[in-house]
């Protein structure tokens, strides 16, 4: 077992002389294996905030529309019957064929403090992608940017996200020892709520909706909201992020399955839609109350009491932080104060609410576009992560 620092304990006293080994997935117990070696390793610690089992077997297996473009292969590290780490290998053709690049992906990456294992598990994906004609390998990545990305490198003392990867820190001083290098940081921000809404923001947006006619969609049920806009909401973050680090545009079998699993859960006061006075959305602003620590305690599982946890935290006793799931907006509605308006809208609702932080999703350390809309408020930068490379 490793503590919250990311100091070995149980698990660097696997016998030295028991053979590693890397064990393709094949079954549904190595499956079954691949997915709980998480939460053994991060078990106990205060920061890590586990994926739902149900989300990562769906991920992995056939129901991923992903795998209309995807092909991926995971693997088991192994020291005699003990998993001792894991890793996805993954090829986004879509990605690949848009960027013109012929790149291997590594997701989904755990191991213990032992560079033999990291060095295993990292070879079995560049032979997998080297096989396969790919000249570099890049993660952590999922297959596409719906799947949480990066390495946590700063923040190991900041409580993790649903939408984010928790890593200890001896992750990336393995990735460096093995001659990957930086290939682009993300860095995610923690905001204040105000006590009253910005004056300065207030004025701003009410003089965009004056200028260009438009419209802040409400709804009070989130059904009536993927009816009536969730293929647009999808458009929109396609158009929007079409041109950020690695993306591949979502499919409309992708988009069926988000609007299906997602859309459906989300509180609607807490979704901000813009339209023009056509009524065409032209940006989308996502947030929910953060189900971090209802996350720790459902262990990683709905049943028999994990959806309890999930629905307190949505609906009844929700924590003091938002989670912003994402901000998009067209990219011919860019730079024209459109972001704004998210805020005036939900800022209002935070505080009527009670909630007392905002926590954004990440965003790449140079997208000042993005980091611009956040000058209302009072923030700190407080993680970062990395995706690495190396050439084959």
């Amino acid at each position: 077992m490793l503590d919250a620092a990311g100091r070995s304990g149980n698990f660097s006293n696997i016998r030295p002389v028991e053979k590693l080994t890397i064990k393709p997935v094949e079954t549904s117990k190595d499956l079954n294996r691949f997915i709980e070696f998480n939460y053994q390793l991060y078990r106990g610690n205060a920061f890590a905030v586990p994926d739902l089992r149900s989300d990562i077997r769906n991920t992995l297996t056939a129901k991923n529309p992903a795998n209309e473009f995807c092909e991926s292969q995971a693997f088991l590290a192994l020291r005699g019957s003990e998993v001792v780490g894991r890793v996805v290998a993954i090829i986004n053709r879509r990605a690949n064929e848009k960027w013109g690049l012929q790149t291997v992906r590594f997701g989904w990456i755990d191991f213990v403090d032992d560079r033999e294992v990291s060095a295993a598990l990292l070879a079995a994906v560049e032979q997998w992608g080297r096989a396969r004609g790919m000249k570099e390998v890049q993660g952590p990545l999922g297959f596409t940017d719906m799947d949480a990305e990066g390495m946590l490198i700063e923040g190991f003392e900041e409580l993790g996200t649903m939408a984010t990867i928790y890593n200890y820190p001896y992750y990336a001083a393995h990735l460096d020892a093995l001659g990957y290098e930086k290939a682009v940081d993300w860095i995610e921000l923690l905001m204040q709520v105000p006590e009253a809404l910005p004056e300065r923001l207030r004025r701003i947006s009410e003089v965009v909706i004056e200028k260009y006619d438009l419209r802040i969609v409400k709804y009070k049920k989130a059904s009536d909201i993927a009816r009536h806009y969730g293929q647009e909401i999808f458009h929109v973050i396609n158009e929007s992020f079409k041109d950020l680090y690695g993306y591949s545009e979502m499919t409309p079998r992708q988009i069926d399955s988000y609007v299906r699993q997602y859309l459906a859960l989300i509180d609607p006061k807490l979704v901000s839609l813009v339209t023009d006075s056509t009524g065409k959305l032209i940006g989308v602003g996502i947030s929910t109350p953060s189900l971090s620590r209802a996350l720790q305690k459902s262990g990683g599982r709905l049943w028999p009491t994990g959806w309890w946890h999930l629905l307190k935290a949505l609906k009844w006793k929700h924590a003091d932080t938002i989670d912003l799931l994402l901000v998009a907006v067209l990219p011919e509605w860019q730079g024209k104060g459109v972001n704004a308006l998210f805020f005036y809208d939900l800022a209002p609702i935070y505080i009527a609410e009670g909630y007392k932080q905002v926590e954004t999703n990440v965003e790449l350390e140079d997208n000042q576009k993005v980091q611009q809309q956040w000058i209302y408020f009072e923030r700190r930068q407080h993680k970062r992560r990395r995706c690495f490379k190396k050439k084959l």
